[in-house]
């Protein structure tokens, strides 16, 4: 009798898409060999909770980590932590590993496998970029040490880059009771999301709480001598004991593109809707892959743990015989900066004309709740919607308590092809606590469709 073969999997990347997949497969197929790896000291942790461990409101740390060693391997699956992919051979089908706590190297073979590498913070070449104090927020790691900085007494903090990590960043210095300095380039925060009008109010929200908003602001250097002492911008010096760079994400693909696997303008992993690569059984989700704007129809890349999990879960699937297709993104995100809600979802008018979609927008401003009620805070919605045919094609909201998951709405909408006259005319639930009578996203689509038909 000769021996049969177990079919191995190989996951290089153990957060959110690579160990979703990892299970995935696994529970499908329990004669699966599943190797994951992991060059960090963590897997399958929720780097969106990241900032709320940094303020103290989530605790202790452990409270992020979705599934431990131990439990995946009960679930039969082999997570090696601090063994970094050097290299993937596809001709002989074997991974280059680097075991970081002995310092050796060894070659794990596959029959499969998934490239789950993820997404890096991106540190600008600016002079200075390397002194101690300066850091970044991705892994659990970074989260570590910016809490501890955060503990360890008050002082000043300078974060380069208003996106939602800088926002969230700031919120958590500041609930602190440090001095926040936010410095972005772009004449406005969030400004790849948000309409520079509607970020206004973000700003003021954020400047109520003494926390110090400069825009259209370059950094030149991160100052100091062994650490950092400051930050040179705009032809200013501004004192710093802390800098984060929360300059965006790039996706982390090197390893795939040195073995012959092809990447996509955006620099990330091109796949199919099934999560395939171009290479024969190599197939990669999360951060470090492309996925479909289904607005536009373009590859994108984003870095959203939402798709993830998603993408993690069609991969494990279909490497183990399934047929199941990701049906693409619309890039909704939310976040906050204490009680204001900023959310988005599908395309702004200057998306749409890239595209090739005639759009106009309506915006609205109103109440979260009945107007009597004490808890009734302002918000504004923006909704964006194809000229004549009313479709709608994005949505962003700003507002106090409960404005921000109405994006949901929109979202849904949106997946199903819905008109501005379709969404008017839903039956949303009303209760003065919750809404007025006729809830701002009613009104907001009304007027939308006006502007649609002119």
């Amino acid at each position: 009798m000769g021996t049969v073969m177990t079919e191995r999997l190989v996951v290089i990347g153990a957060d959110a898409a690579g160990m979703t997949a990892a299970s995935q497969a696994r529970r499908r197929n329990r004669q699966l060999d599943v190797v994951a790896f992991e060059k960090t000291g963590f897997a399958s942790y929720a780097a969106c909770g990241e900032p709320y461990y940094i303020s103290g409101e989530v605790d202790p740390i452990d409270k992020l980590i979705a599934r431990t060693p131990e439990q995946f391997a009960k679930a039969g699956i082999d997570l090696r932590l601090r063994h970094e992919v050097m290299a993937i051979d596809l001709d002989r089908r074997v991974v280059e590993v680097r075991n970081h706590d002995d310092d050796t190297t060894s070659e794990t073979g596959f029959d499969t496998l998934l490239i789950a590498t993820g997404a890096r913070a991106f540190v600008p070449p600016m002079p200075g970029a390397d002194l101690e104090g300066v850091h970044t927020l991705r892994t659990l790691g970074d989260a570590e040490a910016l809490r501890s900085v955060a503990e360890a007494g008050l002082g000043s903090i300078v974060i380069v880059g208003a996106g939602y990590i800088g926002i969230e960043v700031a919120e958590a210095f500041e609930a602190r009771g440090w001095t926040v300095t936010l410095v972005e380039a772009l004449p406005s925060i969030m400004a790849r999301t948000l309409d520079a009008d509607l970020s206004v109010g973000v700003v003021e929200a954020i400047e109520r709480r003494n926390v110090r908003v400069l825009t259209g602001v370059m950094v030149e250097r991160i100052e100091g001598d062994g650490r950092v002492s400051g930050v040179r911008a705009g032809g200013q010096s501004i004192d710093a004991d802390v800098v984060v760079l929360a300059v965006g994400g790039r996706p982390v693909s090197e390893l795939a593109g040195e073995a012959g696997i092809e990447l996509g303008a955006s620099g990330a992993i091109v796949v199919d809707d099934h999560q395939l690569t171009s290479a024969e059984g190599v197939w990669s989700a999360g951060d470090c892959a492309e996925v479909r704007h289904r607005v536009t129809g373009e590859m994108v890349n984003l870095h959203l743990g939402t798709v993830a999990n998603k993408t993690g879960r069609i991969a494990g699937i279909n490497m183990t015989g399934g047929d199941a297709s990701f049906p693409g993104v619309l890039a909704t995100a939310i976040t906050r900066f204490h009680d204001l809600e900023v959310s988005v979802t599908g395309v702004r008018p200057e998306d749409a004309e890239a595209a090739g979609i005639d759009a106009v927008v309506a915006t609205v401003g109103g109440l979260t709740a009945a107007h009597y009620m004490p808890d009734a805070s302002d918000m504004t919605i923006r909704l964006t919607v194809q000229r004549g045919t009313g479709t709608i094609l994005g949505a962003q909201i700003v507002g106090g308590p409960g404005a921000g998951k109405r994006i949901d709405v929109f979202a849904s909408a949106i997946w199903q092809g819905m008109t501005a006259t379709d969404l008017e005319w839903v039956d949303f639930a009303y209760a003065p606590p919750f809404a007025p009578v006729w809830d701002l996203m009613a009104i907001a689509a009304r007027k939308a469709a006006a502007a649609a038909r002119k």
